[in-house]
C-alpha cells in the first residue's frame, strides 16, 4: 500500500485550512486517512503549522512520501532537517548528540526568523495605523477651519443684516414721526 503524506481540505469556500494526514494514495483527498499528523492553516500571516514532529519522523522512515506541499511544510518545520541527521547517525557521520545540538541550533534560527517577521507584520500595521490617524486628524482639521469660516461668514451676513434691518427701522421711525410734528 503506498502510503502518502498529504493535505486534506477543510474549511468553508475561499477560507480553507488543511489537516496535514497519512492516507493511502489510492483514498481521495478529503477521505479515509490512516492518521492526522498535524494542521495547517494559510490564512494567518504567517501561516499556523502545527505539527506532532515525532509522527511525521516516524512515518518519513517507514518509507511514506510527502506530496510537494506536505514535503515544503515538513521542511519548514524541520522534520526532513532531523530525518537528514538521523540518517548521518546511522551512518556514523557524527553521534546522536551531536545530530540534537545541529537541530536545536537550526531550530532556534528558524524559531527566531519567524519572530522577526511577525515583530515586522505588526510594526508594520501598527505604522500604518498611525498614518492613517494623522490623515483622518488633518481631514478633521481641515473640516473643522471650513466650518469656522463658514459660520464666520454667517455671522458676518447676519450681523450686516440686523445692522440694515435696525437702520430701515429707525429711518422708518423717523419717517413716521415727521408727520405727526405737522
Amino acid at each position: 500500500m503506498p502510503v502518502k503524506i498529504r493535505l486534506a481540505r477543510h474549511g468553508r469556500k475561499r477560507y480553507a485550512y488543511y489537516h496535514i494526514v497519512v492516507a493511502d494514495s489510492r483514498a481521495p483527498r478529503d477521505g479515509r486517512y490512516i492518521e492526522r499528523i498535524g494542521s495547517y492553516n494559510p490564512n494567518t500571516n504567517p501561516a499556523t503549522i502545527n505539527l506532532d514532529v515525532d509522527k511525521a519522523l516516524t512515518w518519513l522512515s517507514n518509507g511514506a512520501q510527502p506530496t510537494d506541499t506536505a514535503r515544503a511544510i515538513l521542511s519548514y518545520k524541520g522534520v526532513l532537517m532531523k530525518k537528514h541527521l538521523l540518517e548521518g547517525v546511522k551512518k556514523g557521520a557524527f553521534d546522536e548528540a551531536e545530530a540534537d545540538r545541529r537541530f536545536e541550533k537550526w531550530s532556534e534560527e528558524k524559531e527566531s526568523k519567524v519572530q522577526a517577521k511577525k515583530d515586522r507584520l505588526a510594526g508594520e500595521k501598527a505604522k500604518t495605523s498611525q498614518e492613517r490617524l494623522a490623515e483622518e486628524a488633518k481631514v478633521n482639521a481641515e473640516r473643522a477651519a471650513k466650518i469656522a469660516k463658514k459660520n464666520s461668514e454667517m455671522a458676518a451676513e447676519a450681523a450686516t443684516a440686523s445692522a440694515e434691518e435696525a437702520a430701515d427701522e429707525a429711518a422708518d421711525e423717523s419717517a413716521a414721526e415727521e408727520p405727526q410734528a405737522e
